[in-house]
């Protein structure tokens, strides 16, 4: 068998995950994921990719989905925090998401000013609309916030693992899951030696890839595509740095996809909204052929 062992929602897009013990899979992902996106002026998504600080950011949602903290506070308090009440009703904006044109709702100079100072770029922060209407393409289309692509991002204990031992071979030191910022992390239960469709399926390093149709709870997910990696798994997520060249280099050794760039853990979409927790079983529904 197989269990979720953490939950990560990233409410805006680049900053700081936070844990949870529970949530709920709406159409478009964790209930608040990626529903906010730092942009520069002219409305162009900034990402980890270009700016790492961005990491450094730790945003909490309130019980009541009303308000928004961002929390960058250091060992100088030189950043602080901000408490914002979020806006639904501003005017939209034009965004532009990997070139792609979107809405967001402009959350205030107040943010503006906090997160231009963090970054030491100026910027500016928005929500997604209501009425956003993106569909995210894949195997499992589905609806999507401002994730690069799909809904969720899935990854097993064992996937790192292996990549963990890879650059070892290679004198490199192990990373943390953190770095590669998935939603839904699930790991091998206690069962040995069951047959790999049926059983114990996390154990086997990326069986993730073949998985088409998972029920966690009450929520189920289909697949969509591998989770194609970048440069932001160059950046040490606690000290909103980069720091080169792994885990791309070993990646790039055994883990390029057919369609191109290097590939870990998959992406998916939401086919049935419902609440999902740690220990919760995930029980693959479909099994198919790895795209590599």
């Amino acid at each position: 068998m197989a269990d979720v062992v953490e939950i990560v929602c990233y409410p805006v897009k680049g900053c700081a995950g936070t844990s949870m013990s529970d949530a709920l899979l709406t159409p478009a992902g964790l209930t608040h994921d990626r529903s906010f996106m730092v942009i520069s002026e002219d409305g162009v998504y900034r990402t980890q990719r270009r700016h790492p600080r961005l990491a450094l950011i730790q945003p909490t949602v309130s019980a009541d989905g009303n308000r928004l903290t961002l929390d960058a506070s250091d060992a100088t308090g030189r950043y602080g925090t901000v408490h914002l009440t979020i806006t639904t009703s501003a005017p939209r904006r034009d965004v532009d998401l990997f070139g792609a044109a979107f809405q967001g709702i402009d959350q205030g100079d107040e943010a503006a000013a906090w997160l231009s100072e963090v970054l030491s770029t100026p910027s500016r922060l928005v929500r997604v609309p209501p009425e956003h209407d993106r569909v995210a393409d894949g195997l499992t289309p589905g609806p999507s916030g401002y994730a690069d692509s799909s809904a969720v991002h899935l990854l097993s204990r064992s996937s790192l693992a292996l990549l963990n031992r890879r650059m070892a071979e290679r004198g490199s030191p192990p990373l943390p899951m953190n770095r590669f910022r998935p939603n839904i992390v699930v790991d091998s239960g206690p069962r040995q030696g069951l047959d790999r469709d049926c059983g114990d399926w996390a154990a086997a390093p990326h069986a993730e890839d073949r998985a088409r149709r998972i029920r966690i709870g009450g929520a189920e997910l289909g697949y969509a595509k591998l989770a194609v990696r970048c440069a932001v798994t160059l950046v040490d997520q606690e000290a909103g740095t980069r720091q080169g060249p792994e885990p791309v280099r070993t990646l790039a050794s055994y883990r390029r996809a057919a369609s191109g760039g290097v590939v870990f853990g998959a992406k998916f979409s939401v086919v049935r909204p419902g609440k999902l927790s740690v220990g919760d079983e995930v029980v693959v529904r479909e099994w198919g052929v790895a795209e590599l």
